[in-house]
């Protein structure tokens, strides 16, 4: 019995998002924008006082000294007294057992206090370097909220929805790693500078060194440690805050034996339904057998995504058992028929004087046919999920929950975590300014993941959903239409420029067309795939289910 694989690289033409009920307002008065601004931004002026405070302080640090001639002839008696008296202890110790562990201990305490006097005095010493790079970090943290604020002022919609907020956040935290790599750069050659004036210095220093070979080595290697360590942490640091919020916000909140116990359970219903149809011949009596069914599969991503989506913060797999058998029976559709013939077979009957003579015969001749339905685990979001939960979804699909480690062996997971090919639009295609608008808009949204019926930034795309959303949003008003409806307002071209739409078929079962782009110029489109982003459109898939090209209105 063989079953045809059940391809969803598309979207079904006209689906739109599920109507739901907003929810009622808070009974606490939110901040608006502009109070949310202004709080930010007194927030990181306030930051910013503390941070030239702390640089002040540290500015003002006097450099350590150096010991004078009589300290140094101090501290060359203190060492030979130390030494002398130490000597003359080692060459009596061995008589007596006592003295030797005495002087043992001795040693130990002395050490002790040496190292940790050390100690306290170089942490007194590097406060102020450290108190400068905490200042820092929580002043870059600060700059980044303020201007997300000031940015949806402009742009409202980037605090309607938590993905909206989530995408902005994770580009200004993009941006704060790449200012972080450049000034790592700039400390290198920072570095580099350092040491060749450090060789220079060294020159002039040998005679003393020669002189004083081990406490040399030892002060230099500790300055070096110091100064490495300073320059590491601080990077580390703002890198680390940055990041808190927008992992919390998009990590699964269960524990793993429940996750994994879900994704078990749920196999064990495909295996069910596998074992019965393999048997189905056999545990059945009919004549003769049809078989149309797709492959039995989902992707355990997208289930764990819908449970956490459905069911708020925690849960365990007790609380989801209703949820894992209302999905499964949304995604695999069964449906049996019995086709009842009657047909006639010849028969061989004696007559009463013994001659044989053939009649022939009605009987009922049974055929069934089984039909098994993949609906695609990853179709069922728009129709089980309210708008605020679809938001979740896509968030949790765009980061597989912070935890690609749970199905580390899934064919799945290739597709969430490789990095989307980039592309540079040519300059001079931008010249139109049609294309120029809808290309801006279109580049929002690189990275989105693909939701199936999803049609707006706060519940991501699909495929018509995204080419809808970014047409509707450069000059046309043309509501959400599916890849049909889009090709429907179009006039089909043999010759095509950026701005145009590409069209696909086959993609998935469907009828007509199934996928579509939007085309940006040598032979490459923007399309929402899985993730949103950029597709060569000469690839031999592309090009086994190419359909038209078309032009808008």
């Amino acid at each position: 019995m063989k079953r045809k694989p059940n391809n969803g690289a598309g979207n079904a033409g006209g689906t739109s998002g599920q109507s739901v009920p907003k929810s009622p307002k808070s009974k606490f008065r939110q901040k608006s924008q502009q109070e949310q601004a202004a709080a930010s931004k007194l927030r990181m002026e306030k930051r910013g006082e503390k941070l030239e405070a702390a640089k002040e302080k540290l500015a003002k640090q006097k450099p350590p000294k150096k010991p004078g001639p009589v300290k140094r002839v101090g501290r060359v008696a203190s060492g030979s007294v130390h030494g002398f008296v130490h000597g003359k202890i080692y060459e009596n110790e061995h008589e007596n057992v006592g003295i030797e562990g005495a002087h043992r201990s001795e040693l130990v305490g002395e050490a002790v206090l040496r190292h940790g006097s050390r100690y306290v005095r170089r942490k007194i010493r590097e406060h102020p370097a450290k108190a400068v790079r905490r200042a820092e970090s929580k002043y870059i943290k600060a700059t980044a909220d303020y201007h997300f604020h000031t940015a949806a002022q402009e742009h409202p919609e980037l605090s309607k929805n938590a993905l909206s907020r989530y995408w902005q956040k994770r580009r200004l935290r993009r941006r704060y790693q790449k200012q972080a790599k450049e000034a790592a750069k700039q400390g290198a050659r920072a570095a580099e500078k350092t040491a060749v004036t450090t060789e220079k210095l060294a020159a002039r220093a040998v005679g003393f060194v020669k002189r004083h070979p081990v406490g040399c080595l030892l002060a230099l290697a500790c300055v070096l440690l110091v100064l490495v360590m300073q320059s590491c942490s601080s990077s580390l640091v703002t890198l680390g805050n940055s990041t808190i919020g927008a992992v919390g916000a998009s990590t699964y909140p269960c524990e793993d034996g429940d996750m994994l116990g879900a994704e078990a359970a749920y196999c064990d219903l495909e295996a069910e339904l596998s074992g019965y149809l393999d048997s189905y011949e056999s545990t059945h009596d009919y004549d003769e057998y049809h078989f149309d069914l797709d492959e039995i599969e989902h992707d355990p991503y997208v289930l764990l995504s819908l449970l956490c989506s459905l069911h708020e913060g925690q849960w365990t797999l007790d609380q989801v058992e209703g949820s894992l058998q209302m999905l499964f029976d949304r995604q695999y559709i069964l449906t049996e028929d019995v086709v009842v013939e009657v047909r006639y077979r010849t028969e061989t009957r004696t007559d009463s004087e013994g001659n044989d003579y053939d009649v022939e015969v009605p009987y009922n001749y049974y055929i069934c046919y089984v039909t098994l339905e993949n609906k695609n685990l990853s179709h069922l979001p728009v129709y089980v999920l309210s708008e605020d939960q679809m938001s979740r979804y896509a968030i949790y699909m765009a980061t597989l929950g912070n935890r690609p480690d749970l199905f580390p062996g899934s064919e799945y997971v290739g597709k969430y975590t490789e990095t989307p090919d980039g592309y540079e639009v040519p300059g001079e295609y931008l010249d139109d300014e049609t294309f120029a608008a809808m290309l801006s808009e279109a580049q929002k949204y690189i990275g989105y993941p693909y939701v199936w019926g999803g049609s707006s930034p706060s519940t991501s795309f699909d495929c018509s959903g995204y080419v809808s959303w970014v047409i509707n949003h450069s000059g046309w008003n043309v509501g959400r239409l599916g890849a049909q409806g889009l090709y429907n307002i179009c006039t089909p071209t043999s010759s095509p420029k950026p701005g145009d739409l590409v069209f696909f078929k086959g993609t998935y079962d469907t009828p007509g067309v199934s996928h579509c782009g939007i085309y940006v110029g040598d032979g490459r489109m923007l399309h929402c795939g899985d993730p949103i982003g950029y597709a060569n459109l000469n690839t031999s898939y592309w090009q086994s289910h190419f359909y038209a090209y078309g032009r808008l209105p």
